[in-house]
C-alpha cells in the first residue's frame, strides 16, 4: 500500500520527536535518612513515585557541603528540595536559597517557619567500641586521657552538621564559648584530624581503628545494625548531667528550582501522617508531627536510649549569625588552620 506524502511527513515527525520524559523532583540532602536497605527515604520516595508518577532524583552530601553546592548553583538551580540540619538550614534561608512555602502539616510541627520545616527529629550522640572499652568515657575530662590519642575523632565543625553540634554541645556544657574552645584545644591532642563526614566514622569505631567518635541518634541506631561493636553514649558535664543537642533534619523548598510544584508535592508527602508514621520503623527517626506517636519497637528503643539524657537547643538564628566567627575561633584554638 502506498502512503500519501502527508502520512509520510506525519510519521517522520513522530519518529524524530523526542520521547516524553517522566516528571521528576530533585532532592539535595544531608546524609543519614538514606542509610540501610529500604530506608525511610527510599521507601517513601518509591511510594511517592507510585502515587504521583514523579521520579525522585537524590543527591547526598554533608550538611554544610550540600549548602555550598546549592549556593554555587544559585544562578542555575538544579535542586527542588533541600534537607539538612541546623544551623545550615538557617544559613540557606538567610542566603536566599530557599523559597517561602508553608506545608499542609505546618500547624502540627513545632518550629516550622515560612522558609523551612523540621522533617525528622534527631539528637547529637557519641559512640564507642564496646569490645575494646569496658565502659564508655564517663565525662568530658575522660576523653583527654592519653589512651585516646589517635583513637578519637569528631567530624569537622563548619563542614559537618554533627561536628558543628559537638562544638555547640561543648560550649553548652562548659558554660561559655571560650571555656569550650579551651577544652577543644586540649582535646585536639587526641583527635585524629578533620573529617567532612560523620557517617564514615561509625565503621572506623566498629573496626577498632577509633575508640570514640561523634554521631547522631537516628544515624547511629540505623548503622548499629551493621556495626555490632558500636554503642551510644553521652559524656557527663561537671554536675554529672548528661545532655544532648536537639538536631532535627529540616526541609525547605529551593528558590527557583526547576520543578517547584513537584518539590511542594514531595514535601507535603513526606510530612503527611502516612509518611511520618513510618519514619521510626524504617530509619530509627522520630516523627516531627505532634499528632503522631509511633508504637513500633525501633521508636521505643530510641526513646529508651535517651533515658536520663536532658535535651536542649540554642537559638539557631543566633548560631547561624555567629557561625563563621565561631568556626574561625575553633580553627585557632585547635591549631587546625
Amino acid at each position: 500500500m502506498k502512503l500519501s506524502r502527508l502520512s509520510c511527513l506525519l510519521m517522520a515527525t513522530l519518529c524524530s520527536a523526542p520521547a516524553l520524559t517522566a516528571p521528576v523532583v530533585t532532592v539535595y540532602s544531608a546524609d543519614g535518612l538514606h542509610d540501610g536497605n529500604n530506608s525511610w527515604y527510599q521507601n517513601q520516595f518509591n511510594e511517592f513515585t507510585q502515587q504521583t508518577g514523579i521520579k525522585v532524583q537524590y543527591v547526598e552530601s554533608g550538611s554544610g557541603a550540600i549548602i555550598e553546592r546549592l549556593a554555587k548553583e544559585r544562578t542555575n538551580p538544579q535542586a527542588d528540595v533541600l534537607v539538612t540540619i541546623p544551623p545550615f538550614i538557617q544559613r540557606a534561608a538567610t542566603s536566599k536559597l530557599l523559597a517561602e512555602f508553608t506545608p499542609d502539616a505546618a500547624t502540627t510541627i513545632p518550629n516550622s517557619t515560612k522558609y523551612y520545616t523540621p522533617i525528622v527529629n534527631n539528637y547529637l550522640t557519641f559512640i564507642y567500641n564496646d569490645k575494646l572499652l569496658k565502659a564508655p568515657p564517663k565525662n568530658w575530662d575522660s576523653l583527654l586521657d592519653s589512651r585516646f590519642k589517635n583513637k578519637l575523632q569528631y567530624s569537622t565543625p563548619g563542614q559537618a552538621g554533627d561536628g558543628t553540634a559537638v562544638m555547640l554541645q561543648v560550649f553548652h556544657n562548659f558554660g561559655s564559648k571560650q571555656a569550650g574552645l579551651d577544652y577543644l584545644g586540649k582535646l585536639q591532642a587526641n583527635n585524629v584530624g578533620p573529617s567532612a563526614s560523620t557517617g564514615k566514622l561509625t565503621a572506623l569505631v566498629n573496626k577498632g581503628e577509633l575508640y570514640v567518635a561523634n554521631g547522631d541518634l537516628q544515624m547511629n541506631l540505623s548503622q548499629m545494625e551493621r556495626n555490632p561493636n558500636v554503642k551510644i553514649f553521652w559524656p557527663e558535664d561537671k554536675q554529672g548531667q548528661r545532655s544532648t543537642l536537639i538536631l532535627p533534619y529540616v526541609v525547605g523548598l529551593v528558590e527557583g528550582g526547576p520543578e517547584t510544584e513537584n518539590g511542594k508535592k514531595l514535601i507535603n508527602f513526606l510530612l503527611s501522617q502516612q509518611s511520618q508514621s513510618r519514619v521510626s520503623e524504617l530509619s530509627w527517626g522520630i516523627p516531627v508531627r505532634t499528632d503522631i506517636t509511633p508504637t513500633d519497637e525501633k521508636y521505643r528503643t530510641a526513646i529508651k536510649t535517651m533515658e536520663g539524657v536532658k535535651s536542649w537547643q540554642p537559638n539557631w538564628d543566633e548560631v547561624a549569625v555567629a557561625l563563621s566567627d565561631d568556626i574561625a575561633r575553633w580553627h585557632k584554638a585547635t591549631e587546625s588552620e
